[in-house]
């Protein structure tokens, strides 16, 4: 068995910076989507999926693929956005095995509604504080990460990304 490569202590600290960061960047968009639009970043992140499918449709299984949500996360979270009039599911006509989403008008306008606050708020917490230079050397870093990953097998259909 290979020996164990332990991060040295410069690495330590990059590390347990990146996740608290993380942690934290979730927490903060969370709270400011409850706060200023009465909805869960999960939803919003299904809204935004659907915006940006054609026709503001996807399969139910292409929605959790994307969004790396399993069935029944998906399901609940379908749910109480169908109960607001966000969102409607149907059996798609020529396979009456695969259901869809659609994004309702009501859904768009909820969408359009609270981006512009979701949209500051990324701003404001990540770049803000970078300058134009530090903002590109990120991008560069996260896309060797994420080549790193993609060479494993790892994917997320991830728009602009």
């Amino acid at each position: 068995m290979p020996e164990t490569r332990w991060l040295d202590d410069e690495e330590q600290r990059t590390w347990r910076a990146y996740l608290k960061s993380s942690h934290l960047l979730q927490m903060a968009l969370e709270r400011q989507l409850q706060r200023d639009s009465g909805m869960p970043h999960a939803y919003y992140m299904i809204l935004v999926a659907l915006s940006e499918s054609p026709e503001r449709t996807m399969t139910m299984t292409q929605l959790a693929a994307f969004l790396q949500y399993s069935a029944s996360r998906l399901s609940h979270a379908m749910a109480r956005l169908e109960e607001k009039g966000w969102v409607r599911r149907a059996k798609r006509h020529e396979d009456r095995r695969t259901t869809v989403a659609q994004l309702t008008d009501a859904g768009f306008a909820a969408l359009v509604e609270a981006a512009p606050g979701h949209v500051e708020e990324v701003r404001r917490i990540l770049f803000d504080p970078l300058t134009r230079e530090q903002t590109r050397e990120l991008h560069g870093l996260l896309d060797r990460i994420l080549a790193g990953l993609e060479s494993q097998g790892l994917t997320a259909d991830f728009p602009g990304a």
